[in-house]
């Protein structure tokens, strides 16, 4: 079990965000910390992708707001986490929040090279290789759906 974990959240992605969380539950110490985070650009393009014309402040407050409904959905209610929004490069900013944090583990969902974003899988790569704790990547629902259907 992990005491300290941190979760990557694609604030567009709903399905994603509840299957991190449910992965984190079953990972976390009974007394562990729980963070959420998600990181937009705030010249354009944002976290996996998210593009709108708002300011950095509104749109760091809507990733916010998103942040917190996922969180009030999907976990029980013994059961908190501290969120975390901040602008910039994704995969440098979850690294470093990382080791700010002291977290045991971090996950991240990928949608490979087919996804929406190309650069998910470079900025996964980036992680999985610079984070300074062990990465667990699941891989996207999309993917997990297909591969059921197969069998």
């Amino acid at each position: 079990m992990y005491r300290k974990l941190l979760i990557a959240i694609d604030p567009e992605d709903d399905g994603e965000g509840k299957r991190a969380l449910e992965a984190a539950l079953g990972l976390l110490a009974e007394d562990g910390e729980l963070h959420l985070a998600s990181v937009y650009n705030p010249g354009g393009g944002g976290f996996f992708p998210h593009v709108t014309e708002d300011s950095p402040a509104e749109k760091e407050t809507e990733v916010h707001d998103v942040l917190d409904l996922l969180a009030r959905k999907y976990l029980p209610m013994n059961r908190s986490a501290t969120l975390h929004v901040v602008a910039g490069n994704t995969g440098e900013k979850l690294v470093g929040m990382a080791g700010q944090l002291g977290a045991d583990l971090m996950i991240l969902v990928s949608r490979g090279g087919s996804g929406h974003w190309p650069m998910r899988k470079a900025t996964v790569e980036y992680v999985s290789v610079n984070s300074p704790c062990p990465v667990l990547v699941l891989p996207s629902l999309a993917k997990v759906e297909s591969e059921s259907v197969e069998e």
